[in-house]
């Protein structure tokens, strides 16, 4: 072994450990860098349009992009999640202080059910009145503890919050204005061919901006009619609704239908069958027609997975990775695949007698 394969070596396990000591001091932090370098995806072509046609400086230009950024993506998400903290609050408020009785609406949909699904729910032990309410009042109680004990521990976690918040902030503006070098450096360390990164690069920018965009924009229509329905036929607490829809909408195949669909049939099972009938309709044919049309439009067509492929890696990325999995998971699997058919398309093809 002579002494440039020696070195060579070297370097590779400096670069090991220094780039791994790397990573985990940036875990603390990994939401904010990692949102940081999926909205400089998002916005760089917009910044890349304002400076070529204001003709200002790369700095003025990321810095009126980063703005922008704020105001249409940024701060929404933030007044909607105050708002739904609000909402969830008092809605356990009413159901502690038994304005909304939960156990006595389950109980009118039982008896509004054949004999036989009423037998099925008493060998589960959910026949008798006390007993369901019993169940209920108590899985309201701990879900209304758990909530608390998440609003107490975003107060708690108040600093770290801003400082995320900040952080993401200062390093887009610098993924806005230094994004293209950055990338060019990145793809230089790479060892493939020029062919092979440039189509990995394509495919990693298509999943991102068809991810986010497209399922963010498939989720915020079906929660604002899902919500805007829910208003309509007195629901209470349509916003709560409206935003578990429309974080259920973010998984394809599944989507909103499991919040609508089981309201509609307790609508139509205790005797209110113009609501659930209108409900049932409205589900279907206008939100159910979103999830039908757009997704495949804005997703499937820049992603070009397989909408099984798509279901089970935005279930996987949700379960590893919290919300932030709807757009690691389908990324993970959109490398997955492409790399494996550069792999395939790089071996000799077998051929068979």
């Amino acid at each position: 072994m002579n002494e440039e394969t020696v070195q060579n070596k070297s370097l590779t396990i400096v670069l090991g450990v220094v780039s791994a000591a790397f990573i985990w001091i940036l875990l603390p932090f990994y939401g904010a860098v990692f949102w940081a370098v999926i909205l400089g995806i998002l916005f760089a072509p917009m910044q890349r349009r304002l400076q070529l046609k204001l003709g200002w400086q790369r700095n003025l230009t990321s810095l009126l992009t980063l703005s922008i950024c704020l105001v249409i993506a940024i701060l929404p998400v933030i007044i909607i999640s105050i708002l739904l903290v609000q909402e969830g609050a008092a809605v356990y408020q009413r159901i502690e202080n038994g304005e909304l009785d939960i156990a006595g609406y389950v109980q009118q949909f039982k008896h509004s059910l054949p004999p036989y699904f009423q037998h099925m729910l008493d060998r589960l032990g959910l026949g008798g009145l006390e007993a369901m309410r019993e169940k209920i009042i108590k899985s309201a109680v701990t879900g209304g503890q758990v909530l608390a004990t998440q609003v107490f521990s975003f107060g708690q976690g108040t600093f770290e919050f801003i400082v995320s918040f900040f952080i993401m902030l200062y390093l887009l503006f610098f993924f806005l204005r230094d994004g293209a070098d950055l990338a060019r450096r990145v793809r230089a360390a790479v060892p493939l061919e020029e062919q092979q990164k440039r189509r990995l690069q394509l495919k990693f920018n298509r999943v991102v901006r068809a991810t986010v965009k497209g399922n963010l924009l498939v989720a915020i229509t079906q929660g604002a009619l899902g919500g805007a329905i829910f208003w309509f036929l007195d629901i209470p607490s349509a916003l709560l609704w409206a935003v578990l829809m429309a974080f259920l909408s973010l998984l394809p195949a599944v989507g909103a239908g499991i919040v609508w669909a089981p309201v509609a049939a307790f609508f139509l099972f205790t005797g209110a069958v113009w609501q659930g009938v209108v409900l049932g309709l409205f589900g279907v044919f206008v939100i159910g027609l979103v999830d039908n049309v757009l997704r495949p439009i804005l997703v499937g067509k820049d992603t070009k997975m397989p909408d099984y492929m798509i279901l089970i890696s935005t279930l996987g990325g949700l379960a590893i990775f919290g919300l932030n999995g709807f757009v690691i998971g389908p990324l993970i699997a959109a490398l997955f695949m492409s790399s494996w058919d550069i792999f395939l398309e790089t071996k000799p093809r077998v051929q068979l007698p």
